[in-house]
């Protein structure tokens, strides 16, 4: 990391989020083949869920990528979320920190597609794409989940499908209550796309330029980056703070406390407090 740090911060980051069957894999395929024919490099990070049960992972999003796999300008890492709430892997960070001093000028973050609790990826992204799909009930999810706090740009792909008219009304309607209509404020745009006949990628490759042309105007993109990287220190150092708490020394204070508490001798509280106190020592 350390050696990687000076060739990194170069490289632009698309997160793309959205429920499982909206088509993440193929709008990311799309992207990649439309972001190629302008000439950029790009990388993909594909998480996919862990089982909880064998610990395993396909790890299938390098199948439906197959299309890009012997271009020499893409390069394609799936990763298994091993646990990690959020939508992503604990290690995705320091995978984007290596993809972009590798010289990726795009480097697009697809993550695991299980729903409500993928708000992560916006802590890592320059933009964050909210992918939906007609009749899959999506525009009340976002609604229950914060997508709309989440989302820079929204993309209604299978737009060819019943009900795509209405979804995008919804969306639009829900946009119109939030707190983002001060002009200097982003308001997302919506956007219909059909990935798998690549019909629409023109349009989010627009909004993705005006997103990012109004993070630049606007003193934003150097914020998230700031955050990105606070968010990553702060992760780094409580992994540290875990595993000496759980290590030679720390596991005997730890398990002393966890007796204290479950004598009643202790509140959970004070335990942390001993515990802290120990690896200070």
């Amino acid at each position: 990391m350390a050696q990687l740090a000076p060739h990194a911060g170069r490289a632009r980051v698309i997160g793309l989020t959205g429920s499982p069957g909206v088509g993440k894999s193929t709008s990311t395929s799309m992207l990649v083949r439309a972001l190629r024919a302008q000439g950029r490099r790009v990388g993909v990070l594909a998480v996919d869920p862990s089982s909880p049960f064998s610990g395993g992972a396909l790890l299938g999003d390098r199948i439906r990528l197959t299309e890009h796999a012997l271009d020499e300008g893409v390069h394609i890492r799936s990763m298994a979320s091993r646990g990690h709430l959020g939508g992503l892997s604990r290690a995705t960070p320091q995978a984007l920190r290596v993809m972009d001093a590798a010289g990726c000028e795009v480097i697009i973050v697809e993550t695991v597609g299980v729903g409500q609790s993928e708000v992560e990826v916006a802590g890592l992204a320059d933009t964050t794409v909210v992918l939906l799909a007609p009749g899959m009930g999506d525009g009340v999810q976002a609604a229950k989940a914060g997508i709309l706090e989440v989302a820079d740009v929204f993309v209604v792909n299978k737009a060819d499908r019943e009900g795509a008219d209405a979804t995008v009304r919804e969306l639009r309607h829900m946009i119109s209550l939030g707190d983002r209509t001060e002009p200097h404020l982003w308001r997302p745009p919506v956007v219909r796309t059909v990935a798998d006949r690549g019909e629409g990628v023109e349009e989010v490759l627009e909004a993705l330029e005006a997103h990012r042309a109004w993070m630049e105007e606007h003193g934003e993109l150097e914020r998230r980056r700031q955050l990105r990287a606070r968010h990553e220190v702060e992760a780094i150092a409580l992994a540290e703070l875990r595993s000496r708490m759980t290590g030679l020394h720390g596991d005997g204070a730890l398990d002393a406390a966890v007796e204290e508490v479950v004598a009643g001798r202790l509140d959970p509280y004070a335990a942390a407090d001993r515990v802290v106190a120990s690896l200070a020592d």
